[in-house]
């Protein structure tokens, strides 16, 4: 009866400790468990004729989630490309805001200036004389109205706006080719033909087709440019 006795509580001692070590070890695993797995490259062979095939899956590493209450394959590289938010003051949007009303004058003035040139351009100097001061001032607002533009555009694009990413290529394009018309038309203004200056009179014919081959390039620049940002950032 003794020995019975003893049996029973050997028994009775084993089973306690073995549930205590299950218990122990069980508190000491972190929940929920995550592993770290390689993703599975797509069969190129495989078809499916029921459901879509499942898109394959971008390299990198991916995080199994073997818990109960999420179980499931969550991409890191998903949550990598966020929207950042980007405050601009009222000094960028002032700038802004002058830049892009000053811009509805650029083809009106570009298509007067160049009607004007070339009308001018098929006469001689003494028939055009009422016309070259209309065709100066122009000129010379033409010059005025990229100036604005440039100063206004060049301070948004390098200052504030260089960490914009919306349309950064197209903006910055559109900046160095406004930009380069404007250094274009200060070219075409110095090289304007003199017929009353005897030392230029005669290079007239040659100064007149240098100021309007220049005058043309700058009028193509600028409204190439003009019209990039114009249909390209809706």
């Amino acid at each position: 009866m003794k020995h019975g006795e003893d049996h029973m509580r050997s028994i009775v001692v084993w089973t306690a400790a073995s549930l205590l070590t299950a218990v122990t070890v069980s508190a000491a695993e972190p929940t929920p468990v995550t592993r770290l797995m390689r993703p599975a490259t797509k069969d190129i062979w495989k078809v499916c004729w029921l459901s879509p095939c499942d898109q394959a899956v971008s390299p990198g590493i991916v995080h199994l989630d073997l818990s109960a209450d999420r179980p499931g394959v969550i991409d890191q590289n998903a949550s990598q490309a966020r929207p950042v938010a980007i405050q601009y003051s009222d000094g960028y949007l002032l700038r802004r805001k002058i830049h892009r009303y000053a811009s509805f004058a650029t083809l009106p003035l570009f298509a007067t200036e160049f009607a004007l040139g070339q009308s001018m351009f098929n006469t001689t100097p003494a028939d055009d004389s009422a016309k070259r001061g209309l065709h100066a001032a122009i000129g010379a607002g033409i010059i005025g109205l990229f100036g604005v533009n440039t100063v206004t555009g060049a301070w948004n694009l390098f200052g504030e706006g260089r960490k914009d990413p919306n349309h950064r290529t197209l903006r910055l394009v559109h900046g160095l080719l406004m930009m380069a018309a404007d250094a274009g038309f200060v070219a075409t203004a110095m090289s304007g033909p003199n017929s009353r200056n005897p030392q230029h009179a005669l290079t007239y014919e040659t100064d007149k087709v240098t100021h309007r081959n220049l005058g043309i390039a700058s009028i193509s620049v600028g409204t190439a440019g003009y019209l990039l940002m114009l249909f390209g950032n809706r």
